[in-house]
């Protein structure tokens, strides 16, 4: 892979970093990881109002993470890769080994 065709994965690759980072987005994606669901229920599950659900989905939707489809006025919502979720269990054991270390440092005070 050449140095130009790099950039452009690293680019892409934080285009989707960028559409996941916020925690009523994880929060939609957890809600999701176990079936599809429409607005109303993720609204719903998430504790905020359906506008402010809607425009976070539609910009996982346009950043390729989620996918969509219409059932009558339903809207229905998918993880487009669930394997997606395999990078929030890295995070969190990121947060596990920097908790350890912060005991660690501060039983040696």
């Amino acid at each position: 892979m050449s140095n130009r065709q790099k950039k452009m994965l690293f680019e892409k690759q934080a285009e989707i970093a960028k559409a996941i980072a916020h925690p009523l987005r994880i929060a939609i994606l957890d809600f999701l990881k176990n079936s599809e669901q429409c607005v109303c229920d993720i609204a719903e599950h998430i504790g905020s109002e359906q506008s402010n659900v809607s425009r976070h989905l539609s910009v996982m939707v346009k950043a390729g993470v989620l996918d969509c489809r219409k059932e009558g006025l339903k809207v229905i919502y998918r993880l487009k890769c669930p394997c997606m979720l395999d990078f929030f269990t890295c995070i969190t054991g990121v947060l596990k080994q920097r908790a350890r270390e912060s005991r660690q440092l501060l039983t040696t005070l």
